[in-house]
């Protein structure tokens, strides 16, 4: 079916897709992330995503969390570095009760002094979780490496002294600058036809006031790499290896997420899971990243091992590496890679939750929504060619930043 689009005169647009199930989704994407904070205000974006739930003009926390749970729904939030999403899913006969919650605790939230407070503690529980988790912090350390000094170097949920110091006036100045209603866009998939979805967007959505912001994202700092060993308590080494990559639209980026999964996503038999864990049993964990973002994007490649297979474990994962930089992949080769991605692609645009998420970015990033056959198309067009040069621009050996916890 054909997607819809819509647009309200405040610059908040829609897009919806019908699909004949008994569930529905929909969310708000903002393009408002914690790389958007000052430096006083760091994890405020974060912050915000929590106190959403708190209360707003007509309702109460518990209030808020019963209303579409007590239908068999489930209504949810998260913080990026540069996005802010709510979502929801729910029968398909309670989009009204969705579209005017997700409404309500986005534009009339209260955020009550005794909620800011109680949150603050939640929140440090939240960071001391993190630090009992290396596999989880590495991650946030090492984009601490690669941007220091940067808002998108700093990790989401902020410090337990940053986190402390937010108040009320904080997050109501961190909301004016940013939440910008036309870098707003409601996503649905769902059973619910387009003249009634438009209906349901333009009453909830149509009376809020037009706001434009002045969110100004600092461009990126020339990067540099490093090498760090942080000595940690664990019983494992743990290890980042990686380097900038291509921004949100570059070209290159659909190779270079063709080239992540070769080396080490998602599947069971990329060459990083083959080399570390199959033959040589040397990592349980072991995966590779590609994140692009506004103006910048982040490869990383992650395991955990033992102490005494480290050394041996990087010059594993480095060896592969070259190994791209260097041989050309196959016309076998490349159309196994080529067609493994697709079918990674179909499973999850079959995940309606996941495809809802995906069609409100994409509008927002892109001001479009590709149908799958035109992603296929573009990742049917890269050859080899086109992957031994990305290989070569990112993962060029002099140009990587490894960071370990020893």
């Amino acid at each position: 079916m054909e997607l819809l689009e819509h647009k309200l005169d405040n610059g908040i647009r829609l897009v919806h897709k019908q699909v004949p199930n008994i569930i529905a989704h929909c969310g708000l994407i903002i393009n408002s992330g914690s790389r958007d904070e000052l430096e006083n205000e760091h994890g405020v974006a974060h912050f915000i995503e929590h106190m959403l739930f708190k209360g707003t003009k007509k309702r109460k926390p518990f209030h808020i969390l019963s209303r579409l749970e007590d239908r068999g729904g489930e209504l949810n939030a998260y913080t990026t570095k540069e996005e802010t999403t709510i979502y929801a899913s729910f029968l398909k006969e309670d989009y009204n009760i969705a579209l005017e919650l997700i409404y309500d605790i986005t534009f009339n939230s209260t955020f009550p002094a005794k909620e800011i407070k109680k949150e603050k503690e939640v929140i440090n529980e939240e960071i001391n979780s993190y630090k009992d988790s290396p596999s989880e912090l590495i991650f946030d350390d090492f984009e601490e490496l690669i941007f220091p000094g940067d808002p998108i170097g700093r990790n989401i949920l902020g410090t337990p002294r940053s986190v402390n110091s937010i108040t009320k006036a904080t997050i109501t100045e961190f909301i004016a600058r940013n939440y910008n209603t036309y870098e707003m866009v409601v996503s649905s998939v769902g059973n619910i036809s387009g003249k009634r979805i438009i209906a349901l967007f333009e009453k909830h959505f149509s009376q809020i006031p037009a706001n434009r912001g002045c969110q100004n994202r600092i461009k990126q700092k020339k990067y540099k790499a490093d090498y760090r060993i942080i000595k940690k308590d664990t019983w494992q080494n743990h290890c980042i290896i990686g380097n900038i990559a291509f921004d949100l639209k570059n070209k290159k980026r659909i190779g270079m997420h063709l080239l992540n999964n070769i080396l080490g996503g998602q599947g069971l038999n990329s060459r990083l899971n083959l080399s570390l864990r199959e033959k040589n049993g040397f990592a349980y964990n072991v995966e590779s990243n590609y994140h692009p973002y506004y103006d910048t994007g982040l490869f990383q490649i992650y395991f955990g091992t033992e102490s005494e297979n480290l050394e041996k474990s990087i010059q594993i994962t480095l060896k592969e590496v070259k190994r791209l930089r260097d041989v050309k992949l196959g016309n076998i080769q490349l159309h196994r890679a080529k067609k493994q991605i697709k079918g990674i692609l179909a499973r999850a645009y079959e995940n309606h939750e996941s495809y809802m998420l995906s069609m409100g970015k994409s509008l927002l990033v892109y001001n479009r929504v590709d149908p799958v056959s035109v992603i296929n198309s573009k990742i049917d067009s890269i050859t080899a060619d086109n992957l031994l040069e990305i290989a070569n621009e990112v993962f060029c050996e002099k140009e990587v930043s490894t960071l370990i916890y020893k």
